[in-house]
């Protein structure tokens, strides 16, 4: 029976209106099948208001409607961002674009470069689906006024983003995100939004050559190339630049994943193509396992090849491999880069482990910690090296102000054959770092959801009856960071200071999670009592996370 509802009658019309000028056929077909339908619960989701920018500007899953990533989608946040650059006076500036080889991201690409032409910019396209990074590199290397990059990163294969960065090479922060928001908001329909079918460039291979130069650059001149490395792109589009950048170092070349090494856009054999969710590393492994000689690490990039993996051998037998955690290899990172007489700012953000803030100490180098995400990181003044625990690396600013798995992984496999050479591992060193300055632990507790008023239930909860203690230690200090710090921005989280731990929650900015960062230090006398300050450190994680999780209700 229809529903022939005020309501249902304005939402059918709403979703009239959007198919009339929607420039793609298959989201036109699907959009006309719910009318015709008159399926009013998924029209309510695909039309309950627009994508907004966040953590890492706009995503979400493809479809029809302005809840969904759509050409139409696109093309507004293209025209939006094209009006916000004339606004700041970029009349005729150069905007690069670059894309993944997610569905539709060749397409999201096209129709931005053609929205940027049709108003007057430059626009520039680079020639093939290529890693992140690549993307934040071009828009120094060619003194563009802004970069789009039509990525999501590692979320499900059904997702589809886009990210926007301004001429300094870093992503937006605000008030930039709510300017270009407001542009967007403005364009009344797709009509008024020229579009010529030709007028951009594609960029040559130039820009990816000088790119690859730049990584030479991570490594010290005569160091040690010997690390094997087992390598998966995570059927993203890291393989060949990877590669690339491994031969030109002088590197062994990886051994391949196969099954995971070519682009391939359904991701066939993860569930989710992070690295760090389970299960996705087992091909990685098992490839591990019957490759001789036996690889001295495990490198894997997310499917945009902005994240890098570690994973390292435990034992003599052919499953003793464990992933490092994103803390880990940022301290490992960090230790090097001191090692080798670095200077200039350290800097994470406040999610990731305090253990970097001591290593920045000791070695006597500025530290700062910024709001979530590497918009921020990237920001610092003078940095030199920044880092976040979900698998973000910068060690190279000057030449990307963004995450960068490419040199991360430069820069791990120099690590790891300076350690070879002396008959040492990974393990090794990050034992030497927790003598050093205490065993810094850390974990998450990460709830998914499929109603995201679970997640702001939760933080209200938190927020009504903050906990007085976890695991048997006292909150010493309770902050709700939405009112901001003497250092920090305003942001939605929360922040506890127990004695000898730390928690931070807050709402995921790419993904509907409610996240919780959980970091204990137990002292170390020495590593005879390593094994000791493992256990204490663990209990106390699994406790924290269990009182937590009652009071947050989740």
């Amino acid at each position: 029976m229809q529903d022939d509802t005020p309501a249902t009658s304005e939402l059918i019309a709403q979703a009239q209106s959007w198919l009339a000028e929607d420039p793609d056929p298959e989201t036109r077909e699907e959009l006309g099948k719910l009318i015709d339908a008159q399926d009013t619960a998924e029209l309510e989701a695909r039309f309950a208001g627009t994508l907004q920018f966040g953590t890492a500007g706009l995503r979400g899953e493809l479809g029809a409607g302005p809840m969904r990533m759509n050409r139409s989608v696109v093309i507004r946040a293209a025209a939006g961002l094209a009006a916000y650059l004339k606004g700041k006076g970029q009349t005729d500036g150069l905007v690069v674009i670059g894309y993944d080889a997610r569905h539709k991201s060749a397409d999201f690409a096209r129709d931005t470069a053609a929205v940027m032409t049709g108003a007057g910019l430059r626009a520039a396209v680079l020639p093939r689906p290529l890693p992140t990074p690549v993307l934040a590199f071009a828009i120094r290397h060619l003194g563009a006024a802004a970069g789009v990059e039509v990525t999501a990163s590692h979320n499900p294969p059904r997702d589809n983003g886009y990210k926007v960065y301004l001429g300094d090479g870093s992503q937006i922060v605000p008030p930039a995100d709510a300017e270009i928001a407001a542009e967007i908001d403005a364009i009344r329909s797709l009509d008024d939004v020229p579009r010529p079918g030709s007028g951009w460039e594609t960029l040559d291979e130039a820009v990816l050559e000088a790119y690859l130069a730049r990584t030479d650059a991570v490594l010290s001149p005569g160091s040690p190339r010997t690390a094997r490395a087992v390598y998966t792109a995570m059927h993203g589009v890291g393989k060949d630049t990877l590669l690339a950048a491994f031969a030109r170092a002088g590197f062994p070349a990886p051994t391949l994943v196969a099954e995971q090494a070519e682009p391939d856009p359904d991701f066939p054999t993860v569930a989710f193509p992070n690295p760090e969710e389970p299960g996705a590393m087992d091909l990685a492994f098992a490839t591990a396992a019957r490759t001789t000689p036996a690889p001295d690490l495990i490198i894997a990039n997310d499917p945009d090849a902005d994240r890098c993996a570690a994973a390292v051998r435990t034992g003599p037998g052919e499953a003793d491999w464990r992933m490092l955690r994103g803390d880990e290899v940022g301290a490992l990172l960090a230790a090097h880069l001191v090692g080798r007489g670095a200077t200039g700012t350290f800097a994470e953000s406040i999610v990731s482990s305090s253990l970097l803030g001591r290593i920045a100490e000791k070695a006597g180098l500025p530290y700062e910690e910024t709001l979530t995400g590497f918009k921020w990181i990237a920001r610092v003044d003078g940095l030199r090296y920044g880092y976040e625990e979900a698998l973000g690396y910068c060690v190279d600013p000057e030449g990307v102000r963004d995450k960068d798995g490419i040199t991360a992984a430069l820069l791990l496999a120099e690590l790891a054959s300076e350690l070879k050479e002396a008959g040492r591992t990974f393990l090794d060193l990050l034992d030497d770092l927790a003598v050093e300055h205490g065993l810094h632990a850390t974990d998450q507790l990460s709830v998914r959801v499929e109603d995201l008023s679970l997640i702001a239930d939760a933080m209200r909860r938190l927020r009504e009856q903050p906990p007085t203690e976890l695991a048997g230690l006292p909150v010493s200090k309770a902050e709700d960071l939405t009112r901001g710090t003497e250092t920090l921005p305003p942001t939605d989280g929360l922040r506890y200071t127990l004695d000898g731990a730390r928690v931070i929650v807050r709402p995921s900015g790419t993904e509907p999670k409610l996240k919780c960062y959980l970091e204990v230090v137990v002292p170390v006398a020495d590593k005879a009592a390593l094994p000791e300050a493992r256990t204490r450190a663990t209990d106390l994680l699994a406790a924290i996370k269990r009182d937590l999780s009652a009071a947050a209700g989740i």
